[in-house]
């Protein structure tokens, strides 16, 4: 793996005083898996380019890493890209290489650590996660830089292959040598989702010493301080709440960063949310929930008094034993489980239980069956049982480039028989309401992103 970082700054000689490294001498440095090398491929005062290059022990990162164990590949630990990526083993490579420069110290002509520069950063090459393109610029872009991206194919020779997630990035900013360093020390790490490293607490400190200054006002912080600490719940919302106590001069205890420890509702959470809200403007008194799972909108619509008939069905019956489990249903009050029934079935078959209910709800039900027989279910829901109001919800696809851990071309769940793109919802929506004499509204469904619209999204059907 090579960095390099390159300065038409007048004298561009000037890099090697920051750096501590002289032109003329190749260096090299023992890091616990290997060597880092330091050498200048050019030294003029027009311009000086510095590289860092890894030579990674294979043998030696099996030994001392904790994230080398295959991940099902039976040979992952020796096969592997480690040793050819610019990873959490470059920003370790840094820190030893550069470390005076990182310290914002030079000696020998101290005043230039304060002078902004022109720098060019050529990383090759960085692996990123689904969407690596989009992230890569979320994280480098606020910070002033320009970045230029290359990425490569899987192979040459096979080209229905497709694109591999690998990267070769050029960053270009007027920006200290102290300060382009502590970005890299950072950022790099959150972009790679294979740390070699234990993340203890520790981390927190090295993450808020680097990234002062700059991380604690940065839009994505969050995301920055979650991945570079690999999602660790404990440690992420500690460290954001000392960086909140930074930005806004506030104690870790007081009222901002109490609240940053709160924790999150969950994507479903806000789903199911957002459904009981639509479901209670409807004024609807009977509801039914096709393919209630567990129950959890069932035990949120309970908790209302506006439904008097609350229904759960599910084609599976272990689900429905759940729901009636987490219902507590034999301890439940006589009135209330009036109120409520659950039943097997399928919306793949007419049913005349289905009918008779002002509203319904489908939550994330129809990615579940092959598109081919969606045209049933549209029967069987909106033709025969017809309620006044139906509530759908499903993935929107194109949000999937922004979770870390997907590749391209999957879907969220394995059970997943199909994802629409909000086009292609909106489009088939439409239609189905035209078809069936309903109006369709559409909503979005969890945060929003301005390109690639919010992760789930919502038709409201009514008559």
């Amino acid at each position: 793996m090579l960095l390099t970082i390159s300065t038409t700054h007048s004298p561009a000689t000037d890099l090697g005083y920051l750096l501590h490294k002289h032109p003329d001498k190749f260096q090299s440095v023992d890091l616990s898996i290997g060597k880092a090398h330091i050498f200048y491929p050019e030294s003029a005062p027009e311009k000086t380019t510095v590289a860092l290059l890894l030579d990674i022990d294979p043998i030696d990162m099996v030994r001392g890493s904790r994230n080398m164990a295959g991940k099902g590949f039976a040979l992952g630990q020796y096969v592997n890209d480690r040793p050819y990526v610019a990873s959490s083993f470059m920003s370790v490579a840094i820190a030893k290489a550069f470390s005076t420069a990182m310290n914002g110290k030079c000696n020998a002509r101290p005043e230039l650590t304060s002078i902004e520069m022109p720098l060019e950063t050529k990383i090759a090459v960085l692996p990123t996660p689904s969407g690596g393109e989009r992230l890569i610029r979320k994280l480098f872009e606020p910070l002033g830089y320009t970045v230029t991206l290359q990425r490569h194919t899987l192979d040459d020779q096979f080209p229905a292959w497709g694109e591999s997630k690998y990267y070769t990035v050029t960053l270009q900013n007027s920006v200290t040598l102290q300060a382009l360093l502590s970005h890299l020390y950072v950022l790099i790490p959150a972009l790679d989702n294979d740390k070699h490293y234990f993340v203890s607490q520790g981390e927190i400190d090295k993450l808020l010493e680097k990234g002062k200054g700059w991380l604690e006002n940065h839009p994505e912080k969050e995301q920055i301080t979650r991945r570079y600490l690999i999602n660790v719940g404990s440690l992420t919302q500690e460290a954001l709440a000392r960086l909140n106590e930074v930005e806004t001069g506030k104690n870790v205890n007081e009222e901002i960063p109490e609240a940053v420890k709160q924790k999150k509702q969950t994507l479903h959470q806000q789903r199911l949310q957002q459904v009981l809200e639509q479901l209670k403007k409807t004024k609807a008194k009977s509801v039914i929930d096709l393919g209630c799972g567990e129950g959890k909108l069932l035990r949120m619509l309970l908790k209302e008094k506006q439904f008097e008939k609350i229904t759960g069905m599910d084609v599976s019956f272990g689900e429905l034993v759940k729901a009636k489990n987490k219902l507590y249903w034999d301890e439940m009050a006589p009135k209330q489980k009036e109120r409520i029934q659950l039943f097997q079935g399928a919306l793949t078959y007419r049913d005349q239980r289905l009918e008779g209910y002002e509203a319904a709800a489908l939550v994330e039900v129809i990615e579940h069956l092959d598109e081919s027989r969606l045209q049933v279910l549209e029967r069987v829901v909106f033709e025969f049982a017809q309620p006044k109001t139906v509530i759908l919800t499903t993935p929107n696809a194109e949000y999937n480039v922004l979770y870390d851990t997907m590749e391209a071309g999957h879907m969220r769940h394995t059970d997943h028989r199909f994802e629409w793109t909000r086009e292609e919802f909106e489009t088939w929506a439409t239609q189905l309401a035209e078809r069936n004499n309903y109006k369709v509204t559409f909503l979005p469904v969890g945060p929003e992103d301005a390109e690639v619209g919010a992760p789930s999204q919502m038709g409201i059907f009514t008559l």
